[in-house]
């Protein structure tokens, strides 16, 4: 099976390219960036360079290899970057997919897309409407998440109006080893930092009332493969957690896992112009097409990303990089 994963070089990807490795798919994984891990990603399988909005390169690469599935996970993915970079968010995760679905239709291949949609589509909530159906309305909060609808209504077009095979998914909270800039990855970074005395014993936080449906990556990345099988093209589904865990609920958990004793700071510039108070979605749609079930709790999560950030640790420069650090997976 050959198969194609672009944005390789992000959270996702090396699990991605490490679960198909295992499953002897043959896999070029494109990357973008300089703090993409090239080395572990050959590893897998052929890693190469793509700017995504660079359509020539693109469809020379998708010539060239004829992939029978893609995952398509290349995008700027932070909402708070998007605010500096609303441009740059648009053309990557926009001019990326119409680059990708264009191509595909030009060089007249037709394998199966997957292509990584957030829950950010879905914008405020509220709890009373949660867990969030597939039908709710798309209201997103800010540029990463408009960018997302259109990625998502784009793999929809093209599957209607040319029978391209794309799936989208719906991705909800997902965090795990390796996972930089989100609550667990900055929870139990700042615990291993204290714990070995690099940092004071203060945690510096944001908003510890919002609640969150996390999953971990390798869960997600379970579904992703699953729905690339028996997934029904041009559908959307949600793939979340089945609890929203409070904040506050996360960095308790940490310290007690860490068994550490700290001051919790509210750090102003940790919180966002807007912030979504509940985040947790509904995923019977995934369980029915795929018989997918979420086998990992949260506390063994949190234990495999501290374990993780120890290993980084030894690394000596992996706390100085604002990388993935997918060489320690």
């Amino acid at each position: 099976m050959r198969v194609f994963i672009t944005g390789a070089g992000g959270f996702m990807g090396p699990h991605l390219a490490r679960y198909l490795h295992e499953k002897e798919c043959d896999i070029l994984a494109s990357y973008y960036g300089s703090a993409s891990d090239v080395k572990n990603l050959n590893r897998f399988g052929n890693a190469v360079e793509l700017d995504v909005r660079d359509r020539p390169r693109f469809m020379r690469l998708l010539k060239e290899f004829r992939p029978e599935k893609i995952f398509h996970l290349a995008a700027q993915s932070y909402p708070t970057v998007s605010w500096a970079e609303p441009n740059y968010t648009m053309q990557a995760n926009v001019e990326g997919t119409i680059n990708l679905f264009e191509s595909l239709k030009e060089l007249n291949i037709n394998p199966t897309v997957l292509v990584a949609c957030s829950s950010a589509e879905y914008g405020f909530v509220a709890p009373e409407e949660v867990p969030v159906k597939e039908t709710h309305p798309l209201l997103p909060l800010h540029p990463y998440g408009v960018s997302k609808v259109a990625q998502d209504f784009l793999t929809y077009q093209y599957f209607k109006n040319f029978d391209l095979r794309g799936i989208r998914v719906r991705i909800f909270n997902t965090t795990g080893p390796g996972k930089i800039n989100d609550v667990c990855s900055d929870f139990t970074k700042q615990a291993v930092l204290i714990k070995n005395g690099m940092q004071e014993p203060v945690f510096n936080v944001g908003n510890l009332n919002t609640r969150r449906a996390i999953t971990d990556v390798r869960d997600i990345i379970n579904a992703l493969c699953l729905l690339s099988e028996s997934g029904r093209y041009g559908e959307v589904y949600n793939a979340s957690g089945g609890e929203a865990y409070l904040v506050k609920e996360i960095l308790d958990a940490v310290i007690k896992i860490s068994g550490i004793s700290v001051e919790v700071r509210i750090d102003p510039e940790l919180l966002r112009p807007s912030d979504e108070p509940i985040i947790f979605g509904d995923s019977t749609r995934l369980k029915k097409d795929t018989e997918w079930k979420q086998m990992i709790p949260i506390e063994k999560t949190l234990e495999d990303m501290m374990d993780f950030w120890h290993s980084a640790l030894l690394e000596k420069s992996a706390f100085n990089l604002d990388a993935s650090f997918s060489h320690v997976l």
